[in-house]
């Protein structure tokens, strides 16, 4: 298992490297440059700009000093303001990753809840009522959804906050209680929950029905254990499987696809500064937002695969 773990760790670097190569050669190949604008420039200052930034030198040059500066962990510089790539991501990112998170934690609380008491119930009215929400809540966009919350809550009611994030703007005020307002997290995270517990719901039901079809359920319940255990020790765990499957790339997404809804609420995280790079032709931020949600989606695969050897002990990696 350790072996199979430092495997696929080292394997994350040529996936990076392939990744990086690909999105090089992609910005330079679309027509224009990060200071075409529809103001022309003095040529003195557009051949100063290229020079600062190194754009006039020759493409393979400037992809073999990307790369270089790569592996030494610099991910380069943005064009707006000259701020570190690295610090950009950083503070944004960490923004952004307290919305999957909370976002992911409910879903995949909510979504498992919702789909093992579908299960439970099959055929029954709180059955009925998790496959309504299960359909409804995969068939509706979280951009749909987040303006029907903002004028139901915050505009016609007024209960919730519309604009900013209510989590803390840095790492250092993680446990300061004032830099908490949950007023203003509440529709970003129900806006980005919804579809992925949906989903995990309706995943969860299918798994834990077709558990409870088998022998060794009937097994258990012959020999008189109860129904809470017979759950929980039985079915659950089995059922988490196909589970697992989906919230990998459930927690990928979250991660990484929260830029319209940051853009509509107004939350100065990662998504939105990875819009902003790609409208401005940011070639350093592009690259470095990128490469960031690539190593996010290996390692939540990664994770994933490590939780099926701890889930069902039949799997086992070489």
């Amino acid at each position: 298992m350790l072996g199979y773990t430092l495997r696929r760790v080292l394997w994350i670097i040529p996936v990076l490297w392939v990744i990086a190569t690909l999105t090089f050669f992609l910005m330079q190949a679309v027509p224009g440059g990060p200071f075409t604008s529809e103001k022309q420039r003095p040529p003195a200052l557009e051949e100063a700009l290229q020079a600062k930034y190194g754009l006039n030198e020759p493409l393979w040059q400037q992809y073999a000093t990307y790369m270089g500066n790569i592996a030494r962990g610099d991910l380069g510089i943005s064009f707006d303001g000259d701020r570190p790539v690295s610090g950009i991501i950083r503070h944004s990112g960490f923004i952004s990753a307290q919305i999957a998170i909370l976002s992911f934690v409910v879903a995949v609380t909510f979504g498992i809840s919702l789909g093992t008491i579908s299960a439970l119930n099959h055929n029954k009215p709180l059955d009925y009522a998790g496959v309504l929400f299960a359909t409804v809540g995969a068939s509706v966009p979280n951009f749909v959804l987040a303006a029907f919350l903002s004028i139901i809550f915050g505009v016609e009611l007024g209960w919730l906050k519309l604009l900013g994030w209510g989590g803390p703007p840095e790492i250092s005020d993680i446990f300061n209680p004032s830099a908490y307002h949950p007023s203003k997290m509440v529709l970003p995270v129900v806006a980005l929950t919804v579809l992925p517990a949906a989903y995990i719901a309706r995943v969860t039901r299918a798994s834990v029905l077709e558990v409870l079809s088998q022998d060794y359920i009937r097994t258990a319940r012959a020999k008189g254990l109860s129904e809470f255990w017979v759950v929980m020790r039985h079915t659950i765990r089995n059922a988490l499987i196909p589970v697992l499957t989906v919230i990998g790339p459930i927690a990928a997404i979250l991660v990484s696809g929260s830029f319209i809804i940051e853009s509509t609420f107004g939350i100065p995280g990662l998504g939105r500064e990875s819009i902003t790079a790609v409208q401005r032709r940011d070639y350093g931020l592009i690259m470095g937002t990128t490469l960031f949600y690539a190593l996010i989606v290996a390692i939540a695969n990664l994770i994933v695969d490590v939780l099926y050897a701890v889930v069902d002990p039949r799997i086992r990696y070489r």
